[in-house]
């Protein structure tokens, strides 16, 4: 199977519309629903679901044609399913603690979701959406991996569409 390069936004809506559990959309995506316009296009939708709703999405988009993409990170909270014709998702699971963080790393806790990262909200082609926070977003894409000239674009435009002050190494 030949994976599509793009995930369309029709898909991201079609996605959230197949989840029992709040879908809180992540990575380009979410930038651009904060934004409220797609600002480029996207490989994947990187999406962030509690660990216990993954199994009936999986389920659901393996009944829609997706299939697994084995990549090196793949494990059990965070994998990708691929479409020929709808692209990449890319699946981020969690545990909420008692107070709203959301605990990453199934079985082995990796990391932690501050609550405040769960507390943006977008629109995608117009329909409001749930993403991760614009100051989760400016702060996580600020450490943790190399960035690329897509991630200095989208923390530019997130900080030209809300204001916020652009990190030091982003200019």
């Amino acid at each position: 199977m030949t994976i599509s390069p793009q995930t369309p936004a029709t898909t991201v809506l079609w996605l959230i519309s197949q989840s029992e559990g709040a879908i809180w959309l992540d990575g380009g995506w979410g930038v651009d629903a904060l934004i409220g316009t797609q600002t480029r296009a996207h490989e994947d939708v990187d999406i962030v679901l509690e660990e216990r709703h993954a199994p009936l999405l999986v389920d659901c988009l393996r009944l829609a044609g997706f299939e697994d993409v084995p990549r090196d990170d793949t494990r059990p909270c965070n994998f990708v399913l691929g479409s020929s014709d709808r692209g990449l998702v890319d699946f981020h699971l969690v545990r909420f603690d008692p107070d709203g963080n959301g605990v990453y790393g199934i079985p082995k806790p990796e990391g932690v979701y501050p609550a405040e990262a769960f507390t943006g909200r977008g629109e995608v082609l117009g329909q409001p959406v749930r993403c991760m926070s614009a100051i989760y977003q400016m702060e996580n894409h600020s450490s943790g991996y190399a960035l690329r000239a897509k991630d200095f674009a989208d923390m530019q435009a997130l900080a030209a569409a809300t204001g916020m002050p652009l990190p030091k190494h982003f200019r």
